[in-house]
């Protein structure tokens, strides 16, 4: 076999003891036959030929293209955890249709999107950072990638979106056409039947009400004063938002490994780190293009643009500082890069107060102060958790009153809900707290659990997909009423491709924040006999728990037939090294100790067996990349040049 030759330096072991599968092993193999059939009649029924969606005839405003990207992205990240070869090809397909549709649409220039927010943008551009991981030798992908860095690093002089000396994104709404300093009514008119139950931007817009926590977008009179306002406080400078900016370029940077990519993610974190020592310890969530805090907002460190005040407070606030925070870890290996999202979490602790017994701290700032009270959201310390491993993190779980997510936990069938507000998590994953407290050693039902739960959801989402509701001849429709508009989210609503439980067992990770964090992950997979990313066919696994230093995981063939050969990788993107793997018997005991000294290691299954595995690591010690254990695309893919006209 190929792989004895281009893999004989890989330390690696051979399961030879037969296993009865386990019911998780059972229901994850499952669960990836029934995800690459839902994703087979999900395309067929959304999808032309050509990798357009069958929709509407035109799009307009600013907003939009990620919705499109978001509800075919799984496409990329099943096939990356071993789905079937075919999703590879899909989603390649569909990603250069998408672009191509909504470029004649109006809101994608050169291949991405000429300008909007980077939260829509970290939706979005989830589906280019899962490419990554599905065929990191695709060129167009690799060339795009560097281009789309390039946006905002300050080398292309057609999108001058940063501000090198400053250290700043020089506006909120961003893009491929530089930044956009003076937003039109057109630019937000999708937006206007929606944002009329939201809370007003400003608190001194003529003939609006702030207190009463609406705005009448669809007045026309409001309408206007509300682009006018925004303009003149909102669209210079930079904002927290901007954050999610660094996962583009820690993207970009697995791909080709240049420093000036890792230098200008850390540089970025650092300048909003030294903002938030100047504001006395608060992030500011407007800086001007001076760098001044509050510049075009009365000296006000709060409203600016999804920030302190509007639309949403502290989430679109600390999840772009825990997304690059995290990115920062994995670039440089240096823990000490939480501080940022560590220091703003503790901080906002500290403005709590007691609540019916329950702890409760703020997610706005108005003028007259803090306001909004919720109880925390415990999903950015589990995120933090995750990449730490430091009882610090777990602690700022724990002291959050989860009150039944703080037991064991039940989960008859899967809600997708967030387990503090009760409402819908975007894209139905809303089991981190449910995971986090099996990798700490409660529920030890979890995983039967969470695939019984991740089955019902696919089974629920196929019903609406086949149902009158997921008709694409009835979304159609051109024009501008809330329903015409609104279609623009069906791809999502009816998508049957969600496994969250399914990557939680496998990777030993949480899911991805939703607004554009990488899949950060302890361990990934790839087929030896095959040469590609992903489980096996017929191979199970199941990350039971982590420690700082090590990881305890199972792998199962449940084939009887056929041997498998499975390459674990020390981290999603080969940041970790593996030192020592203990082979243990199903009843834990020790079977055998193999020196592994390397990012990869290789187990072989022999036709029906399984093998438990404690593996011993140093975590953060190699740099991260999209190299598979058959070339790295540094090396093997040679980018393209244009022509140098004079």
């Amino acid at each position: 076999m190929a792989w004895k030759s281009s893999l004989a330096g890989i330390a690696s072991v051979t399961a030879q003891e037969s296993w009865t599968p386990p019911q998780w092993a059972l229901m994850e193999r499952q669960l990836i036959d029934t995800l690459n059939q839902a994703a087979k009649e999900f395309v067929q029924k959304y999808v032309r030929p050509d990798g357009t969606l069958n929709w509407r005839s035109d799009w307009p405003g600013m907003d939009g293209s990620d919705d499109p990207y978001e509800g075919f992205m799984y496409l990329a990240l099943l096939y990356a955890i071993g789905g079937a070869e075919e999703l590879r090809e899909k989603a390649l397909h569909i990603w250069e249709g998408i672009t191509w549709q909504w470029t004649e649409y109006g809101q994608i220039y050169r291949d991405f999107d000429a300008y909007y927010d980077w939260m829509h943008h970290g939706e979005g551009y989830l589906f280019f950072y899962f490419l990554g991981l599905a065929d990191p030798f695709d060129l167009k992908s690799v060339q795009r990638a560097q281009r789309f860095a390039n946006l905002y690093t300050g080398d292309n002089p057609e999108a001058p979106n940063f501000d090198s000396e400053n250290k700043l994104i020089r506006s909120p709404i961003t893009g491929s056409r530089g930044p956009r300093h003076e937003m039109s009514e057109e630019d937000w008119c999708t937006h206007r039947g929606i944002l009329d139950n939201y809370l007003a931007p400003f608190e001194d817009i003529p003939g609006v009400d702030f207190a009463s926590g609406t705005c009448a977008w669809s007045d026309d009179k409001v309408y206007q004063d509300v682009i006018r306002l925004m303009n003149e406080r909102m669209a210079k400078g930079d904002v927290p938002l901007n954050l999610n900016a660094t996962s583009l370029i820690s993207h970009a940077y697995m791909y080709s490994g240049d420093e000036k990519l890792k230098t200008w993610v850390l540089n970025y974190v650092q300048a909003w780190a030294d903002q938030a020592a100047k504001n006395g310890g608060i992030i500011p969530d407007n800086i001007g293009l001076s760098g001044e805090i509050g510049q075009y907002n009365d000296g006000k460190w709060w409203g600016g643009y999804y920030g302190w005040r509007w639309p949403h407070g502290f989430l679109t606030i600390i999840e772009p500082i825990v997304n690059a925070s995290m990115n920062a870890v994995l670039l440089s290996g240096d823990l000490d890069q939480l501080r940022l999202a560590r220091d703003q979490l503790d901080r906002n602790w500290a403005l709590g107060h007691e609540d019916n017994g329950r702890w409760v701290t703020p997610t706005k700032h108005f003028d007259s102060g803090w306001t909004a009270y919720r109880l925390p959201s415990p999903l950015y310390p589990i995120q933090l958790w995750t990449v730490s491993m430091a009882e610090e993190d777990a602690a700022r779980v724990d002291r959050i009153d989860l009150m039944p997510y703080d037991q064991e936990i039940d989960v008859p069938e899967y809600s997708g809900t967030n387990p503090i507000t009760g409402k819908l998590t975007k894209h139905y994953n809303g089991n981190t707290v449910q995971w986090f407290h099996y990798m700490r050693g409660k529920n030890p039902a979890y995983p039967e659990q969470i695939l019984e739960a991740n089955f019902k959801l696919v089974s629920r989402q196929l019903q609406k997909m086949r149902s009158a509701e997921g008709d694409p001849e009835n979304w159609k429709s051109d024009g501008f009423s809330l329903g015409a508009l609104s279609s623009i989210h069906k791809w999502q609503e009816m998508c049957p491709v969600y496994f969250e439980g399914l990557l939680q067992l496998t990777l030993g990770a949480p899911i991805h924040t939703s607004h554009g964090g990488l899949q950060h992950g302890r361990v990934r997979y790839f087929d030896a006999q095959a040469e590609r990313p992903g489980l096996p066919t017929g191979v199970a696994a199941l990350v039971e728990a982590l420690e700082a230093d090590s990881l305890t995981l199972s792998l199962v063939n449940i084939d009887l037939h056929g041997e498998k050969q499975v390459i674990i990788q020390a981290g999603t993107f080969g940041e970790h090294q593996f030192e020592e793997v203990t082979v243990l018997s199903q009843e834990d005991q020790v079977k055998e100790i193999v020196q592994a000294d390397g990012k990869w290691f290789r187990v072989e299954l022999l036709p029906g067996t399984g093998i438990r595995l404690s593996m011993k690591m140093r975590r953060y010690v190699n740099r991260p990349t999209y190299e598979t254990p058959w070339g790295d695309p540094k090396d093997n893919v040679k980018l393209l040049r244009g022509r140098e006209q004079g």
